[in-house]
Protein backbone atom coordinates (compact mmCIF):
# COMPACT_ATOMS: atom_id res chain seq x y z
CA UNK A 1 0.00 0.00 0.00
CA UNK A 2 2.99 2.62 0.55
CA UNK A 3 4.20 2.11 -3.31
CA UNK A 4 1.17 2.43 -4.54
CA UNK A 5 0.38 5.61 -2.18
CA UNK A 6 4.18 6.64 -2.96
CA UNK A 7 2.97 6.12 -7.05
CA UNK A 8 -0.18 8.03 -6.74
CA UNK A 9 1.95 10.96 -4.75
CA UNK A 10 4.58 11.17 -7.73
CA UNK A 11 1.74 11.40 -10.19
CA UNK A 12 -0.17 14.12 -8.70
CA UNK A 13 2.95 15.63 -8.30
CA UNK A 14 4.07 15.59 -11.86
CA UNK A 15 0.39 16.87 -13.09
CA UNK A 16 0.29 19.94 -10.36
CA UNK A 17 4.47 20.70 -11.99
CA UNK A 18 3.29 20.59 -15.29
CA UNK A 19 0.01 22.82 -14.82
CA UNK A 20 2.14 25.13 -13.57
CA UNK A 21 5.18 25.25 -15.82
CA UNK A 22 2.60 25.72 -18.33
CA UNK A 23 0.69 28.29 -16.60
CA UNK A 24 4.13 30.29 -16.06
CA UNK A 25 4.82 29.89 -19.46
CA UNK A 26 1.14 31.24 -20.61
CA UNK A 27 1.93 34.09 -18.17
CA UNK A 28 5.39 34.93 -19.49
CA UNK A 29 3.10 35.88 -22.54
CA UNK A 30 -0.27 37.14 -21.70
CA UNK A 31 1.39 39.37 -19.07
CA UNK A 32 2.87 41.25 -22.25
CA UNK A 33 -0.81 41.94 -23.63
CA UNK A 34 -1.76 45.15 -23.67
CA UNK A 35 -5.27 46.88 -23.42
CA UNK A 36 -7.20 46.19 -26.43
CA UNK A 37 -5.35 42.64 -26.90
CA UNK A 38 -6.83 41.82 -23.31
CA UNK A 39 -10.33 42.85 -23.84
CA UNK A 40 -10.72 41.08 -26.83
CA UNK A 41 -9.72 37.96 -24.91
CA UNK A 42 -11.52 38.74 -21.98
CA UNK A 43 -14.55 39.49 -24.35
CA UNK A 44 -14.44 36.58 -26.18
CA UNK A 45 -14.77 34.21 -22.80
CA UNK A 46 -17.65 35.75 -21.10
CA UNK A 47 -19.64 35.88 -24.89
CA UNK A 48 -18.87 31.91 -24.49
CA UNK A 49 -20.18 31.77 -21.07
CA UNK A 50 -22.96 33.64 -21.23
CA UNK A 51 -24.30 31.52 -24.52
CA UNK A 52 -24.17 28.48 -22.63
CA UNK A 53 -25.02 30.37 -19.01
CA UNK A 54 -28.59 28.15 -19.27
CA UNK A 55 -27.08 24.81 -20.45
CA UNK A 56 -24.42 24.91 -17.36
CA UNK A 57 -26.97 26.14 -15.03
CA UNK A 58 -29.14 22.68 -15.46
CA UNK A 59 -26.04 20.91 -15.53
CA UNK A 60 -25.05 22.19 -12.14
CA UNK A 61 -28.80 21.35 -10.44
CA UNK A 62 -28.29 18.30 -12.22
CA UNK A 63 -24.64 17.29 -10.72
CA UNK A 64 -24.51 18.55 -7.42
CA UNK A 65 -28.73 17.92 -6.80
CA UNK A 66 -29.52 21.54 -5.56
CA UNK A 67 -30.46 25.43 -6.19
CA UNK A 68 -33.07 26.34 -8.55
CA UNK A 69 -31.74 26.64 -12.75
CA UNK A 70 -33.67 29.91 -13.30
CA UNK A 71 -31.73 31.37 -11.05
CA UNK A 72 -27.99 29.88 -11.56
CA UNK A 73 -28.91 30.95 -14.88
CA UNK A 74 -29.31 34.86 -13.92
CA UNK A 75 -25.56 34.21 -11.65
CA UNK A 76 -24.36 32.21 -14.95
CA UNK A 77 -24.99 35.23 -17.05
CA UNK A 78 -23.77 38.15 -14.67
CA UNK A 79 -21.19 36.52 -13.79
CA UNK A 80 -19.59 36.48 -17.71
CA UNK A 81 -21.08 38.68 -19.93
CA UNK A 82 -22.57 41.27 -17.18
CA UNK A 83 -19.00 40.87 -15.64
CA UNK A 84 -17.02 41.98 -18.54
CA UNK A 85 -19.53 44.95 -18.82
CA UNK A 86 -18.90 46.33 -14.88
CA UNK A 87 -15.03 46.23 -15.52
CA UNK A 88 -14.60 46.95 -19.64
CA UNK A 89 -14.16 50.77 -18.65
CA UNK A 90 -11.32 49.98 -16.62
CA UNK A 91 -7.72 49.70 -17.23
CA UNK A 92 -5.77 46.52 -15.63
CA UNK A 93 -2.87 46.57 -17.69
CA UNK A 94 -1.14 50.07 -18.39
CA UNK A 95 0.29 52.82 -16.97
CA UNK A 96 -0.77 55.88 -14.29
CA UNK A 97 1.07 58.97 -14.69
CA UNK A 98 0.68 61.81 -11.80
CA UNK A 99 2.56 64.90 -13.01
CA UNK A 100 1.80 66.86 -9.80
CA UNK A 101 3.86 64.12 -7.59
CA UNK A 102 6.10 62.80 -10.04
CA UNK A 103 4.98 59.77 -9.57
CA UNK A 104 4.54 56.31 -12.67
CA UNK A 105 2.19 53.58 -11.72
CA UNK A 106 2.99 50.58 -13.86
CA UNK A 107 0.55 47.34 -13.43
CA UNK A 108 1.74 43.97 -13.10
CA UNK A 109 -0.24 40.87 -13.19
CA UNK A 110 -0.19 38.65 -9.41
CA UNK A 111 1.00 35.39 -11.57
CA UNK A 112 -0.31 32.39 -11.39
CA UNK A 113 -3.72 32.02 -9.80
CA UNK A 114 -4.81 29.00 -8.28
CA UNK A 115 -8.75 29.61 -7.96
CA UNK A 116 -11.05 27.11 -5.23
CA UNK A 117 -14.43 27.09 -6.48
CA UNK A 118 -17.36 25.64 -4.44
CA UNK A 119 -20.35 23.30 -5.43
CA UNK A 120 -22.86 25.51 -3.97
CA UNK A 121 -22.54 28.09 -6.47
CA UNK A 122 -19.75 26.31 -9.06
CA UNK A 123 -20.34 27.63 -12.43
CA UNK A 124 -20.86 30.90 -11.89
CA UNK A 125 -17.65 30.73 -9.67
CA UNK A 126 -15.56 29.62 -12.75
CA UNK A 127 -16.67 32.17 -15.06
CA UNK A 128 -16.22 35.13 -12.02
CA UNK A 129 -12.42 33.84 -11.38
CA UNK A 130 -11.18 33.07 -14.74
CA UNK A 131 -12.61 36.84 -16.11
CA UNK A 132 -10.78 38.79 -13.46
CA UNK A 133 -7.91 36.41 -14.26
CA UNK A 134 -8.27 37.46 -18.02
CA UNK A 135 -8.81 41.21 -17.19
CA UNK A 136 -5.87 41.42 -14.79
CA UNK A 137 -3.53 39.08 -17.49
CA UNK A 138 -2.72 36.47 -15.11
CA UNK A 139 -3.02 32.31 -15.97
CA UNK A 140 -5.37 30.91 -13.71
CA UNK A 141 -5.96 27.23 -12.74
CA UNK A 142 -9.19 26.17 -11.69
CA UNK A 143 -9.68 23.41 -8.83
CA UNK A 144 -13.54 22.70 -8.46
CA UNK A 145 -15.42 21.38 -6.23
CA UNK A 146 -15.38 17.66 -6.60
CA UNK A 147 -19.68 17.57 -6.37
CA UNK A 148 -19.35 19.66 -9.54
CA UNK A 149 -16.17 19.25 -11.14
CA UNK A 150 -18.25 18.36 -14.42
CA UNK A 151 -19.79 20.74 -15.18
CA UNK A 152 -17.28 23.38 -14.07
CA UNK A 153 -14.13 21.40 -15.61
CA UNK A 154 -16.31 21.71 -18.90
CA UNK A 155 -17.10 25.68 -18.29
CA UNK A 156 -13.75 25.94 -17.95
CA UNK A 157 -12.71 24.69 -21.22
CA UNK A 158 -15.56 26.74 -23.00
CA UNK A 159 -14.04 29.73 -21.97
CA UNK A 160 -10.50 28.50 -22.50
CA UNK A 161 -11.55 27.38 -26.06
CA UNK A 162 -12.32 31.15 -26.75
CA UNK A 163 -9.88 33.55 -24.70
CA UNK A 164 -7.16 31.03 -27.15
CA UNK A 165 -9.35 31.61 -30.43
CA UNK A 166 -9.09 34.84 -29.30
CA UNK A 167 -5.62 35.18 -28.91
CA UNK A 168 -4.92 33.94 -25.64
CA UNK A 169 -1.65 31.72 -24.87
CA UNK A 170 -2.06 28.14 -24.81
CA UNK A 171 -2.44 27.14 -20.78
CA UNK A 172 -3.48 30.90 -19.55
CA UNK A 173 -7.03 28.87 -18.22
CA UNK A 174 -6.41 25.41 -16.70
CA UNK A 175 -8.50 22.97 -14.82
CA UNK A 176 -8.04 20.03 -12.83
CA UNK A 177 -10.68 17.67 -13.94
CA UNK A 178 -10.13 15.16 -11.26
CA UNK A 179 -9.55 16.97 -8.25
CA UNK A 180 -7.99 14.99 -5.71
CA UNK A 181 -5.95 16.47 -2.44
CA UNK A 182 -2.71 15.25 -3.53
CA UNK A 183 -2.59 17.89 -6.66
CA UNK A 184 -4.55 20.43 -4.75
CA UNK A 185 -2.08 20.21 -1.76
CA UNK A 186 0.93 20.35 -4.48
CA UNK A 187 -0.54 23.60 -6.12
CA UNK A 188 -1.70 24.94 -3.42
CA UNK A 189 1.64 24.86 -1.67
CA UNK A 190 4.15 25.36 -4.58
CA UNK A 191 6.53 28.72 -5.01
CA UNK A 192 5.75 28.65 -8.71
CA UNK A 193 1.38 29.95 -7.45
CA UNK A 194 1.49 33.37 -6.69
CA UNK A 195 -2.04 33.58 -5.15
CA UNK A 196 -4.92 31.19 -4.27
CA UNK A 197 -7.97 32.75 -4.50
CA UNK A 198 -10.85 30.37 -2.22
CA UNK A 199 -14.25 30.47 -2.34
CA UNK A 200 -15.98 27.92 -0.27
CA UNK A 201 -16.34 26.50 3.29
CA UNK A 202 -13.86 27.68 6.47
CA UNK A 203 -11.47 24.64 6.41
CA UNK A 204 -10.60 25.19 3.05
CA UNK A 205 -10.16 28.74 3.43
CA UNK A 206 -8.20 28.24 6.54
CA UNK A 207 -5.95 25.46 4.46
CA UNK A 208 -5.75 28.23 1.80
CA UNK A 209 -4.07 30.88 4.13
CA UNK A 210 -1.77 28.03 5.79
CA UNK A 211 -0.41 27.18 2.18
CA UNK A 212 2.21 29.30 2.85
CA UNK A 213 1.59 31.17 -0.26
CA UNK A 214 -0.64 34.53 -0.59
CA UNK A 215 -4.58 33.83 -0.64
CA UNK A 216 -7.60 36.13 -0.48
CA UNK A 217 -10.77 34.03 0.74
CA UNK A 218 -13.69 34.81 2.85
CA UNK A 219 -15.34 33.71 6.09
CA UNK A 220 -19.00 32.59 6.78
CA UNK A 221 -21.97 34.66 6.39
CA UNK A 222 -25.08 34.61 8.93
CA UNK A 223 -26.69 37.71 7.73
CA UNK A 224 -29.46 39.24 9.75
CA UNK A 225 -32.18 41.57 7.97
CA UNK A 226 -33.59 44.25 10.53
CA UNK A 227 -37.08 45.28 9.83
CA UNK A 228 -37.54 48.52 11.59
CA UNK A 229 -40.96 50.57 12.54
CA UNK A 230 -40.16 52.98 9.61
CA UNK A 231 -39.99 49.89 7.02
CA UNK A 232 -42.87 49.72 4.00
CA UNK A 233 -43.90 46.27 5.03
CA UNK A 234 -44.93 45.33 2.15
CA UNK A 235 -42.41 45.78 -0.15
CA UNK A 236 -40.09 44.72 2.26
CA UNK A 237 -41.70 41.25 3.03
CA UNK A 238 -41.60 41.16 -1.00
CA UNK A 239 -37.50 41.77 -1.02
CA UNK A 240 -36.91 39.39 2.14
CA UNK A 241 -39.44 36.20 0.27
CA UNK A 242 -37.07 36.40 -2.80
CA UNK A 243 -33.67 36.90 -1.18
CA UNK A 244 -33.94 34.04 0.18
CA UNK A 245 -35.41 31.86 -1.48
CA UNK A 246 -33.47 32.79 -4.75
CA UNK A 247 -31.33 29.91 -5.67
CA UNK A 248 -32.72 27.63 -2.71
CA UNK A 249 -29.88 30.35 -0.61
CA UNK A 250 -26.96 28.46 -0.75
CA UNK A 251 -25.20 32.52 -2.05
CA UNK A 252 -22.78 33.23 1.35
CA UNK A 253 -24.83 36.63 1.49
CA UNK A 254 -28.32 34.87 1.73
CA UNK A 255 -30.60 36.02 4.86
CA UNK A 256 -30.25 33.82 8.30
CA UNK A 257 -33.04 35.57 10.50
CA UNK A 258 -35.64 38.42 10.05
CA UNK A 259 -35.13 40.58 13.74
CA UNK A 260 -38.50 42.93 13.66
CA UNK A 261 -39.77 45.51 14.67
CA UNK A 262 -43.04 44.76 17.42
CA UNK A 263 -44.98 47.51 15.85
CA UNK A 264 -44.80 46.25 12.64
CA UNK A 265 -43.97 42.67 13.62
CA UNK A 266 -47.70 41.31 12.47
CA UNK A 267 -48.26 43.41 9.30
CA UNK A 268 -44.97 41.85 8.31
CA UNK A 269 -45.67 38.19 8.94
CA UNK A 270 -48.92 38.15 6.91
CA UNK A 271 -47.11 40.22 4.47
CA UNK A 272 -44.53 37.56 4.09
CA UNK A 273 -47.12 34.67 3.84
CA UNK A 274 -48.57 36.35 1.57
CA UNK A 275 -45.30 35.98 -0.56
CA UNK A 276 -44.90 32.35 -0.51
CA UNK A 277 -43.69 32.44 3.42
CA UNK A 278 -44.87 29.67 6.45
CA UNK A 279 -44.31 30.43 9.37
CA UNK A 280 -43.70 27.22 11.75
CA UNK A 281 -45.69 26.78 14.84
CA UNK A 282 -42.93 26.84 17.91
CA UNK A 283 -44.09 23.28 18.70
CA UNK A 284 -42.56 22.14 15.53
CA UNK A 285 -39.28 23.90 15.79
CA UNK A 286 -37.71 21.48 17.07
CA UNK A 287 -38.56 19.05 14.55
CA UNK A 288 -36.85 21.62 12.02
CA UNK A 289 -33.63 22.02 14.72
CA UNK A 290 -32.99 18.46 14.87
CA UNK A 291 -33.13 17.84 10.73
CA UNK A 292 -31.28 21.19 10.44
CA UNK A 293 -28.83 20.82 12.80
CA UNK A 294 -27.96 17.24 13.93
CA UNK A 295 -25.80 16.92 16.95
CA UNK A 296 -25.34 20.94 16.47
CA UNK A 297 -23.90 21.11 12.91
CA UNK A 298 -25.83 21.78 9.43
CA UNK A 299 -27.05 19.07 7.60
CA UNK A 300 -25.06 19.45 4.26
CA UNK A 301 -28.10 16.94 3.05
CA UNK A 302 -30.48 19.63 2.99
CA UNK A 303 -27.79 22.32 1.61
CA UNK A 304 -29.59 24.35 -1.28
CA UNK A 305 -33.10 22.08 -0.76
CA UNK A 306 -36.27 23.48 -1.64
CA UNK A 307 -38.89 24.67 1.35
CA UNK A 308 -41.32 21.78 0.29
CA UNK A 309 -38.47 18.76 0.46
CA UNK A 310 -37.26 20.51 3.90
CA UNK A 311 -40.49 20.95 5.12
CA UNK A 312 -41.48 16.81 4.27
CA UNK A 313 -38.16 16.05 5.97
CA UNK A 314 -39.35 17.87 9.08
CA UNK A 315 -42.64 16.23 8.84
CA UNK A 316 -44.39 19.60 8.18
CA UNK A 317 -47.27 20.37 6.04
CA UNK A 318 -47.22 23.03 3.52
CA UNK A 319 -48.81 24.95 0.97
CA UNK A 320 -47.05 23.36 -2.79
CA UNK A 321 -46.27 27.16 -3.24
CA UNK A 322 -43.97 28.03 -0.39
CA UNK A 323 -41.05 29.46 -0.87
CA UNK A 324 -39.30 29.76 2.39
CA UNK A 325 -40.19 28.32 6.62
CA UNK A 326 -40.02 30.76 8.51
CA UNK A 327 -38.87 29.20 11.92
CA UNK A 328 -39.76 31.75 15.26
CA UNK A 329 -36.71 32.00 17.56
CA UNK A 330 -36.49 31.49 21.15
CA UNK A 331 -33.27 33.83 21.28
CA UNK A 332 -29.73 34.70 19.01
CA UNK A 333 -27.00 33.34 20.47
CA UNK A 334 -23.51 31.32 19.06
CA UNK A 335 -24.70 27.72 20.75
CA UNK A 336 -28.37 28.14 19.79
CA UNK A 337 -27.96 26.83 15.97
CA UNK A 338 -31.23 27.96 14.48
CA UNK A 339 -29.74 31.72 14.96
CA UNK A 340 -27.00 30.38 12.80
CA UNK A 341 -25.98 30.62 9.41
CA UNK A 342 -28.56 28.20 6.86
CA UNK A 343 -27.47 27.65 3.57
CA UNK A 344 -31.19 26.34 2.34
CA UNK A 345 -34.85 28.16 2.43
CA UNK A 346 -35.00 28.37 5.88
CA UNK A 347 -35.15 31.65 7.93
CA UNK A 348 -34.74 32.72 11.41
CA UNK A 349 -37.90 35.01 12.90
CA UNK A 350 -37.15 37.26 15.91
CA UNK A 351 -39.54 40.19 17.58
CA UNK A 352 -37.96 43.38 19.24
CA UNK A 353 -39.25 45.79 21.27
CA UNK A 354 -37.14 48.74 19.87
CA UNK A 355 -34.63 49.87 17.32
CA UNK A 356 -31.97 49.57 19.94
CA UNK A 357 -32.78 45.78 20.48
CA UNK A 358 -33.17 45.48 16.78
CA UNK A 359 -28.96 46.24 16.73
CA UNK A 360 -28.07 43.87 19.75
CA UNK A 361 -30.16 41.06 18.51
CA UNK A 362 -28.32 42.05 15.09
CA UNK A 363 -24.45 42.20 16.94
CA UNK A 364 -25.24 38.76 18.77
CA UNK A 365 -25.67 37.30 15.24
CA UNK A 366 -22.31 38.26 13.60
CA UNK A 367 -19.96 38.42 16.89
CA UNK A 368 -18.90 35.09 15.87
CA UNK A 369 -20.87 33.57 13.18
CA UNK A 370 -20.63 35.99 10.30
CA UNK A 371 -18.38 38.51 11.39
CA UNK A 372 -17.24 40.72 9.04
CA UNK A 373 -19.94 39.45 5.93
CA UNK A 374 -23.42 41.43 5.26
CA UNK A 375 -26.33 42.58 6.75
CA UNK A 376 -29.80 44.03 5.33
CA UNK A 377 -31.65 46.78 7.49
CA UNK A 378 -34.99 47.83 6.11
CA UNK A 379 -36.28 51.68 7.57
CA UNK A 380 -36.37 55.07 5.87
CA UNK A 381 -34.36 56.97 8.90
CA UNK A 382 -30.89 57.68 8.01
CA UNK A 383 -29.55 57.83 11.24
CA UNK A 384 -30.87 54.51 12.14
CA UNK A 385 -28.31 53.43 8.82
CA UNK A 386 -25.90 55.21 9.62
CA UNK A 387 -25.56 54.15 13.22
CA UNK A 388 -25.65 50.68 11.59
CA UNK A 389 -23.05 50.91 9.91
CA UNK A 390 -21.04 52.07 12.39
CA UNK A 391 -21.77 49.92 14.85
CA UNK A 392 -22.22 46.31 13.32
CA UNK A 393 -19.15 44.52 12.67
CA UNK A 394 -20.72 43.42 9.20
CA UNK A 395 -18.63 45.35 5.77
CA UNK A 396 -21.97 45.75 3.73
CA UNK A 397 -24.97 46.59 4.53
CA UNK A 398 -27.98 46.66 2.24
CA UNK A 399 -30.83 49.15 2.52
CA UNK A 400 -34.38 48.40 1.22
CA UNK A 401 -33.36 45.78 -1.08
CA UNK A 402 -32.97 41.97 -0.60
CA UNK A 403 -29.40 40.65 1.25
CA UNK A 404 -28.75 37.89 -1.01
CA UNK A 405 -28.17 39.46 -4.37
CA UNK A 406 -27.80 43.68 -2.96
CA UNK A 407 -24.33 41.89 -0.81
CA UNK A 408 -23.19 40.50 -3.66
CA UNK A 409 -23.12 43.09 -6.06
CA UNK A 410 -26.16 42.27 -8.55
CA UNK A 411 -29.07 44.27 -7.25
CA UNK A 412 -26.60 47.27 -5.79
CA UNK A 413 -23.90 49.12 -7.29
CA UNK A 414 -21.48 47.36 -4.91
CA UNK A 415 -18.51 45.41 -6.88
CA UNK A 416 -20.41 41.88 -8.11
CA UNK A 417 -18.65 39.29 -6.68
CA UNK A 418 -18.24 35.61 -5.79
CA UNK A 419 -15.94 36.13 -3.04
CA UNK A 420 -17.02 38.35 -0.56
CA UNK A 421 -14.08 40.00 1.43
CA UNK A 422 -14.59 39.99 5.60
CA UNK A 423 -11.72 42.16 6.01
CA UNK A 424 -10.41 41.94 9.59
CA UNK A 425 -13.16 41.44 11.72
CA UNK A 426 -14.30 38.29 9.72
CA UNK A 427 -10.06 37.77 9.36
CA UNK A 428 -9.92 37.91 5.98
CA UNK A 429 -6.90 39.42 4.23
CA UNK A 430 -9.82 41.46 1.78
CA UNK A 431 -12.34 43.73 3.34
CA UNK A 432 -14.86 44.55 0.33
CA UNK A 433 -15.79 42.30 -2.53
CA UNK A 434 -13.27 40.95 -4.33
CA UNK A 435 -12.59 42.16 -7.88
CA UNK A 436 -9.66 42.53 -10.28
CA UNK A 437 -8.15 45.27 -8.75
CA UNK A 438 -7.21 42.72 -5.92
CA UNK A 439 -4.84 40.39 -8.58
CA UNK A 440 -2.95 42.96 -10.01
CA UNK A 441 -0.05 44.96 -8.40
CA UNK A 442 1.19 48.63 -8.99
CA UNK A 443 4.73 49.32 -9.29
CA UNK A 444 5.53 53.00 -8.05
CA UNK A 445 8.20 54.55 -9.70
CA UNK A 446 9.04 57.80 -7.76
CA UNK A 447 11.22 61.05 -8.63
CA UNK A 448 12.53 63.10 -5.95
CA UNK A 449 9.72 65.94 -4.46
CA UNK A 450 12.50 68.56 -4.88
CA UNK A 451 10.87 71.11 -7.85
CA UNK A 452 14.11 71.52 -9.34
CA UNK A 453 14.42 67.72 -10.71
CA UNK A 454 12.12 67.33 -13.76
CA UNK A 455 9.60 64.55 -14.39
CA UNK A 456 10.82 63.05 -17.60
CA UNK A 457 8.12 62.59 -20.89
CA UNK A 458 6.04 59.50 -20.32
CA UNK A 459 2.52 60.75 -22.14
CA UNK A 460 1.85 58.39 -25.05
CA UNK A 461 4.66 55.60 -24.06
CA UNK A 462 4.31 51.92 -24.41
CA UNK A 463 5.47 49.59 -22.13
CA UNK A 464 7.27 47.47 -24.29
CA UNK A 465 9.40 50.31 -25.40
CA UNK A 466 7.83 51.37 -28.70
CA UNK A 467 4.60 49.65 -30.14
CA UNK A 468 2.89 47.81 -28.73
CA UNK A 469 4.36 44.31 -28.11
CA UNK A 470 0.91 42.25 -27.84
CA UNK A 471 -0.61 44.26 -30.45
CA UNK A 472 -0.31 40.91 -32.51
CA UNK A 473 -1.54 38.31 -30.21
CA UNK A 474 -0.91 35.63 -32.46
CA UNK A 475 3.12 36.85 -33.52
CA UNK A 476 3.57 37.74 -29.47
CA UNK A 477 2.76 33.50 -28.86
CA UNK A 478 5.32 32.44 -31.53
CA UNK A 479 7.92 35.01 -30.00
CA UNK A 480 6.99 33.34 -26.54
CA UNK A 481 7.73 30.11 -27.43
CA UNK A 482 11.31 30.71 -28.90
CA UNK A 483 12.57 32.49 -26.01
CA UNK A 484 11.32 30.30 -23.58
CA UNK A 485 12.88 26.65 -25.55
CA UNK A 486 13.81 25.62 -22.45
CA UNK A 487 11.10 25.94 -20.22
CA UNK A 488 8.85 24.23 -23.30
CA UNK A 489 11.23 21.10 -22.85
CA UNK A 490 11.45 21.01 -19.02
CA UNK A 491 7.69 21.00 -19.16
CA UNK A 492 7.30 18.08 -22.34
CA UNK A 493 9.89 15.82 -19.73
CA UNK A 494 7.40 16.45 -16.72
CA UNK A 495 4.61 15.86 -18.92
CA UNK A 496 6.49 12.45 -20.30
CA UNK A 497 7.67 11.08 -16.92
CA UNK A 498 3.32 12.00 -15.15
CA UNK A 499 2.72 9.56 -18.53
CA UNK A 500 5.13 6.95 -18.43
CA UNK A 501 4.10 6.53 -14.19
CA UNK A 502 0.38 6.39 -15.14
CA UNK A 503 1.01 3.65 -17.90
CA UNK A 504 3.39 1.78 -15.14
CA UNK A 505 0.00 1.71 -12.88
CA UNK A 506 -1.01 1.58 -9.19
CA UNK A 507 0.82 -1.40 -8.37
Amino acid sequence: MGEVADKAATASGHQAEAMLHRANWALSVYGRFDRAAVLRVASAAAEAGAAKAADYAKWAVEETGFGVVAHKTIKNELCSRGLFEHYKNDDFTGYRLDAARKTIEVARPAGVILALTPSTNPVCSVFYKILLALLTRNAIVISPHPMAKACCTDAALTMAQAAEAAGAPDGIIQVIAEPNLEVIDRLMTSPRTSVILATGGTPMVRAAYGSGNPALGVGPGNCPDYVDASAEVGETARQIAHSKSFDNSVLCTNDSAVIAHASVSAQLRRAMTREGCHFVAEGERARVEEVLFPGGAFNVAMLGRDATTIAKACGLTVARNTRVLVVPLERIGDDYPLSREKLCPVLGYYEVETAEAGLSACRAMVRRHGAGHSAAIYASDPQLILRFGAELNVLRIVVNAPCSIGAAGFQTHLAPTMTVGTGFFGRSSVAENVGPQHLIQWVKIAYDKDAGVDLGHFEGLSLAGGTSAASSPAGEMQSGLVEDGDLRAEIRQIILEELKSLRAGPG
